[in-house]
C-alpha cells in the first residue's frame, strides 16, 4: 500500500469519525441523499430569510417567534431522524422506512404550533385531546432524536425531570412539591413558549444556527488550514511551539467547527506528529491536542450558544461575560512542561507550513 493510499484511507476514517459524531453517520445515496441536502439547504435559506429585513420589506413571510421556533425544530428533528441511525447496526447507506415515518411524524408534531398557531392562541391553557396526543408524541420523538444525535445522557436527564414533575407529591422531604397533571405537563412543555419552545430554542433559532452556518462556510472555504498556518507562524519558533500552536489553532478552528472532535481531526493530524518529532511523549502530545480542542468549544458557535443563553437568563452584558471565558491555563502548562523537560526549540522551517520533515 502506497503512502498516498494510506493517507486517503486515514482521511476517510477521520471524516467518518467526525460525521458519526457531528453530522450523522448515514451517507445515503441517490434520491434520498438529494432530499437530505435539499432539506438542509431549505433550512439554511429559511434561517437567512427570518434573520434578514426582507420579510418586512416585501410584506411576506413574516413569522413571530413561536412560529419561527416551530419551523426551526421541524427541520431539526426531520434531519435528526434521517441522518442519525437508531442503532450501531442500523444501515448507513440508506434510510429505513421506519425512520422515514418517524421523521415525518416528528416534523408534524414540531410544526403543529406553526400550522395551528391561530387556533392555539385563541384558547391558551385549554388543550384539546388532539393537542395532548401531539404533545406526547412530540416529546417522545424529541427525546429519541436527542438520543440519536447526542447519546443517552441528555435524554436521561430530561426523562428524570419529567418524572420528577409528575411524582412531586410522592417525593421525600424538600424534594416534594404539588406536582402537575399529565395534561398540564404536556401543555406546558409542548404548547407554550415556556417548555421546548422556550428561550433555549429561541436562541438557537435567532443566533446559533447563523453562527454554525457561517462557520461551515468558512470551513469549506479552507479557513481551518489557514488558522493552522497562522498559529504556527505566530508560535512555531518558541519553546514548545507545536503544542502552543495546537492551543491557538484549536481555538481558532473552534470558531468555525464548534466540535472538539473536528478540532482534533483538523489540527491534531499535523500538531501531534510534530510534537512527537520534537521529543514530546505521545501521551503528552495527545493530551495537549485533546485539551486544546476541548477548550476550542468555548469559542462561538458552541460557547456562543451558552453565552447567549446566559445573557438571556442573567441579563448581563455579552462582552463582560466573554472576558471571563479566556483561558491561559493550557498554554501555561505547556510552557512549564517544555522547560522542565528541556524541550528544544522548533526549527525555523516550521514557520512555513508543511515544510518540516
Amino acid at each position: 500500500m502506497t503512502e498516498h493510499t494510506k493517507r486517503e484511507d486515514l482521511d476517510s476514517e477521520l471524516e467518518d469519525l467526525v460525521s458519526s459524531s457531528d453530522t450523522g453517520a448515514r451517507k445515503p445515496k441517490g434520491a434520498t441523499g438529494k432530499i437530505l441536502v435539499s432539506i438542509a439547504a431549505l433550512w439554511s435559506l429559511f434561517q437567512l430569510w427570518i434573520a434578514s429585513p426582507l420579510p418586512y420589506l416585501v410584506g411576506f413571510g413574516v413569522f413571530n417567534s413561536t412560529q419561527s421556533r416551530s419551523i426551526h425544530l421541524a427541520f431539526a428533528v426531520f434531519l435528526g431522524f434521517m441522518a442519525f441511525p437508531a442503532f450501531k447496526r442500523s444501515p448507513r447507506d440508506r434510510v429505513p422506512i421506519a425512520d422515514w415515518i418517524l421523521a415525518l411524524v416528528a416534523t408534524f408534531c414540531a410544526a403543529y404550533l406553526f400550522i395551528f398557531y391561530t387556533d392555539l392562541a385563541s384558547r391558551p391553557g385549554r388543550p384539546t385531546s388532539l393537542d395532548v396526543v401531539v404533545g406526547i408524541v412530540g416529546l417522545v420523538m424529541l427525546l429519541e432524536a436527542t438520543r440519536r444525535a447526542l447519546g443517552p445522557p441528555l435524554m436521561i436527564v430530561a426523562l428524570v425531570f419529567i418524572v420528577y414533575s409528575l411524582a412531586g407529591p410522592y417525593m421525600p422531604g424538600i424534594l416534594a412539591h404539588r406536582g402537575v397533571s399529565f395534561e398540564s405537563l404536556v401543555n406546558h412543555q409542548w404548547l407554550t413558549t415556556q417548555g421546548v419552545f422556550g428561550i433555549a430554542l429561541g436562541v438557537s433559532t435567532s443566533f446559533v444556527f447563523l453562527f454554525v452556518l457561517f462557520g461551515s462556510l468558512l470551513d469549506k472555504a479552507g479557513a481551518g488550514n489557514y488558522f493552522i498556518k497562522v498559529a504556527f507562524s505566530m508560535l512555531g519558533h518558541y519553546r514548545g511551539g507545536p503544542a502552543k500552536a495546537a492551543v491557538v489553532a484549536s481555538g481558532l478552528t473552534g470558531l468555525i467547527s464548534g466540535s472538539s472532535i473536528a478540532n482534533v481531526v483538523t489540527t491534531g493530524t499535523f500538531t501531534i506528529p510534530m510534537m512527537k518529532k520534537l521529543g514530546y511523549r505521545p501521551r503528552f502530545a495527545g493530551a495537549v491536542e485533546v485539551a486544546s480542542s476541548d477548550d476550542g468549544q468555548i469559542m462561538p458557535p458552541v460557547m456562543g450558544a451558552a453565552a447567549f443563553l446566559m445573557v438571556e437568563f442573567l441579563r448581563i452584558n455579552y462582552l463582560a461575560r466573554e472576558k471571563r471565558g479566556l483561558r491561559f491555563g493550557t498554554a501555561g502548562s505547556i510552557n512549564n512542561g517544555s522547560r522542565l523537560t528541556g524541550m528544544r526549540l522548533i526549527m525555523s522551517a516550521i514557520q512555513h507550513y508543511g515544510r518540516y520533515e
